[in-house]
Order: structure tokens, then sequence, then C-alpha cells
């Protein structure tokens, strides 16, 4: 259960308002995967699917987890980085971090796995009596930071969690994260829309933020921009979501539907523009 503690992130409702819309809704759109996160098209020929699965490898490799380890992914989804690990290294292990309740029922096919424990928990209550020998995180630290604070306040918050990942990494272990960030735009430019309907109590980083946070706790060995590659992947899922345009007013009426269309424009154009960045970073405990 999660615990009342005082989070410079989005609360669990928050989280809930945007993921817990409903299964089926992102089943109509998103490729078999079901990844929710940005794509790592190599060749630029993969279909949307084989770029979701190699952003899933990319991120298991920098992460260095191997057979026989135990894997922490925080922001877990719908559980597709577990699953991958699962089928191509034979983890030992895995433990999987959500606030939504919908991803958390449709994960609990990976619960069955003997190992395997998703929980409905927000990393900041996380304990483990065992260490972990790599940790991912994809699409969750952009929730990490709420809009309302100063730049000390947001540093502190996300230099907590580095603390908290490199505490599970007694080994000197790695950590692979993938967040949107701040590119040309400037904090205050962003749009309000966002905030109120799409992604409230969510803001997003700086590279230097990310830089100062972790300082003395994690050396960032890799960094990658592939804003391109979130373009893309938000022309695939807007393709896909105006095939199934009418079976998801069906499930979340109208206005839901048309705020996800608006939504999906915006951050099209704003990775294709700069104003948004896509950061891949490995990142190596001290």
């Amino acid at each position: 259960m999660e615990k009342t503690t005082q989070s410079a992130g989005a609360s669990k409702y928050a989280i809930q308002h945007h993921y817990d819309t409903s299964n089926d809704f992102y089943g109509l759109w998103l490729d078999k995967t079901r990844t929710y996160s940005c794509a790592l098209f190599e060749s630029g020929e993969e279909s949307l699917e084989e770029a979701q699965i190699n952003k899933l490898d990319y991120h298991i490799r920098e992460s260095r987890i191997k057979s026989g380890q135990r894997l922490l992914d925080i922001g877990c989804g719908w559980g597709s980085t577990i699953q991958r690990a699962l089928e191509t290294t034979d983890i030992r292990a895995a433990v999987g971090l959500t606030l939504s309740e919908q991803q958390v029922a449709y994960c609990e096919r990976l619960n069955r796995r003997e190992g395997v424990d998703i929980k409905l928990e927000n990393w900041e209550d996380h304990s483990t009596e065992h260490a972990y020998d790599g940790i991912i995180s994809i699409g969750a630290f952009e929730h990490f930071s709420r809009p309302e604070l100063n730049q000390v306040e947001r540093i502190q918050g996300y230099r907590k969690f580095f603390e908290k990942c490199h505490k599970w990494l007694p080994n000197k272990g790695f950590l692979s994260l993938q967040t949107i960030a701040y590119g040309t735009a400037e904090r205050s430019q962003i749009n309000q829309f966002i905030l109120d309907e799409i992604f409230p109590q969510s803001d997003l980083p700086y590279l230097e933020d990310i830089v100062i946070a972790s300082k003395g706790i994690f050396e960032i060995q890799r960094v990658r921009n592939d804003r391109m590659d979130y373009a893309k992947t938000f022309k695939h899922w807007k393709k896909r979501f105006k095939v199934q345009r009418q079976a998801a007013v069906h499930l979340v009426g109208e206005t839901k539907v048309a705020h996800y269309e608006k939504y999906m424009d915006l951050f099209m154009i704003g990775f294709h523009i700069g104003n948004m960045v896509l950061y891949r970073l490995t990142m190596k405990a001290i």
C-alpha cells in the first residue's frame, strides 16, 4: 500500500488521472507490447512494435542486467520491460513499481511468474531486503517534480530519487533512465492544457537538473537525445488512434478523445521543433 509521504512529485491520484483512463483504451492504439513511451528507430524502417522492442532491449543492455540477477523497473507501465527481460536474459527476479491500479491489474499475468512482483507503490516508499543488480526507469522521471517547485526544491526531489537508486545498487550497478525534458522551451511556456487535462502535478526536468541532482551519486556514462524518435512515435500513435477513434469514443467519450488528439498533436510538434527532447541516460553508481 502507498504510504503517506510528502512527495515532490505527482500524487497517486494525478498518475491515475492519466494512466487509469482504461486498459482497453490504451490497447486500441499502442502496439502489441503495450509500451507507452518513446520507441527507438535504429534503421528508420521498423514498425512501431519493432522500434519499441529495440528500446526495451536497449535499456536492458544499458542496465547490464544478466541471467540470474534482480531487476527493478521504476514506472513499469504495463510490464513490457520486465516481460522482455524475462524472455531475453532469464533474470532471477524482477520488481515493478507503478501508481496505476489499471496497470497493476494488467500485470497480474506477470505476477504468476516466480520471482516477479508488480507493486502499487511509489518509489519513495519502496524498500527491499535484497539488492538489485540493475535498475530501469522509462517515462516516470517526468512525474517526479511538480510545476510549482523552484529549482532548488526540484533538484532536491530528483536527488532523493538518485540516492534511493544508489542504495538499491550496492554493487555499483547501472541505472538506465529515459525521460522527456525541456529543450529550447522555457518552463513558463508549458501549455496549461497539458497540466490541467493530461499530466496534472507533473513537470519536466532540464538536463542540468539531472546532472546536478546525480552528482557524486552516479556517473553519467552516456546521454542520447532521441527527440525525433518521439516525434515519430507520436506520429504512429496518432495514426493508430485515428483508425480506432470511434471505438475510443465508445470507451471514454468524445471529450477525452479530443483531449488525447490535441495532446498528441502538441507533443508531436514539440519534439519535432525541439521544445522538448527525449533523453536516454546510462548511469553507473559511484
